[in-house]
Formats: C-alpha cells, sequence, structure tokens
C-alpha cells in the first residue's frame, strides 16, 4: 500500500491487481492513504475537514477518529515546519537503555529481538 507500482516485481503487480480487483474497499483506503500523504508533503491543512469526512466512511475510520478527536493538534502538525522527531528518538533511545540496563545478557537481547518481528 505504501510502495510505489514502480518498485514493485511483476509477481509483486500481478498480487495486487488481483487483490484490488476483489476488494475495492482496500483500493479506496489507499488512495485516501494517498492523498492524506500528499496533505502533509503540500502542507494543506484546509484539505483536513473533507479528508477526515471521506476516510471516516472508509477502512481507515479508526484513523480519521484519531484526527477528529484532536484536530487542532493535526492541523498545527501540517502547517507549521517543526517537528520533535529529534526529541522523541532520544526519549525512545533512554526508555530502551533502562528496559535492559544492568540486564546484558544474551537471552534478553534475544527475546526483544524476537519479539520486535
Amino acid at each position: 500500500m505504501t510502495v510505489g507500482r514502480d518498485r514493485l516485481s511483476n509477481a509483486e503487480t500481478v498480487t495486487v491487481a488481483a487483490i484490488e480487483a476483489t476488494v475495492p474497499t482496500l483500493v479506496e483506503a489507499h488512495e485516501i492513504i494517498a492523498e492524506f500523504r500528499l496533505m502533509i508533503r503540500r502542507r494543506g491543512a484546509a484539505e483536513l475537514s473533507p479528508w477526515i469526512g471521506r476516510a471516516r466512511a472508509s477502512l481507515v475510520a479508526s484513523f480519521a477518529r484519531g484526527f477528529t478527536n484532536d484536530k487542532a493538534a493535526v492541523r498545527a502538525a501540517i502547517t507549521f515546519p517543526w517537528s520533535n522527531g529529534q526529541t522523541e528518538g532520544q526519549i525512545t533511545r533512554l526508555k530502551l537503555g533502562r528496559q535492559m540496563y544492568g540486564r546484558d545478557k544474551i537471552d534478553l537481547l534475544q527475546a526483544r529481538l524476537i519479539g520486535a518481528e
């Protein structure tokens, strides 16, 4: 759903075409997600309300419902160029370090890696 058709192998293209022919609601969900990505890239906050309306009647309804609950924050995230990605990355790194602190045995590391798959 997120990889461009030009990056798919022939077998994958055939599989995607078969799925799309069988599940039209999935095609609609793919289009809605593509519109969302475009809205983010264009910083088109004015398109948010119509997008939420369309998304609420599709397979991505729960995703859209989350946006409805915090519309102001979503609109700000689309509009402003700032990001807290660096901060969130550092927090994740710190939390992982705390979870593993003092327990550096191979079995714990294996459990974490297998659990992440």
